[in-house]
């Protein structure tokens, strides 16, 4: 692994607050050696759950504002998510942030602590 990569991964994504620095930290994580693994176990366990939340926070917020939005997190090493935040501040976003606040995902990987992940939200028409 690149030194700069591992220095990135090392630095804690709660110390920053910056939106953009914890997506690019969480994209670092998902492009490192045991990212791939990781979001394959996320999706297994999170893929059928997140599109019936989507559909619920739509439905839930009429008339709903379908534009896209990102959410960003950090998972504790028993899979509680932490710091959750999402952009743009819309009410479907705002409401799949307090579905996943609830949720416990696979353990993460051992390194970073904790673990960013960031996931796009988008409806393809």
């Amino acid at each position: 692994m690149p030194v700069m990569l591992a220095l990135a991964l090392q630095l804690s994504p709660a110390l920053s607050d910056d939106f953009q620095a914890r997506v690019s930290q969480a994209k670092l994580a998902e492009s490192a050696a045991t990212g791939p693994g990781y979001q394959k176990a996320l999706w297994d366990r999170i893929g059928n759950p997140t599109t019936d939340a989507y559909k619920s926070c739509l439905a839930s917020n009429t008339p709903a504002d379908p534009s896209p939005f990102t959410m960003v997190a950090n998972v504790t090493a028993d899979g509680r998510l932490e710091h959750i935040d999402v952009q743009p501040q819309t009410a479907v976003a705002k409401c799949m942030a307090g579905q996943f606040s609830s949720w416990t995902l696979p353990p993460p990987p051992a390194a970073p602590r904790p673990y960013p992940i960031e996931i796009d939200f988008s409806i393809k028409k």
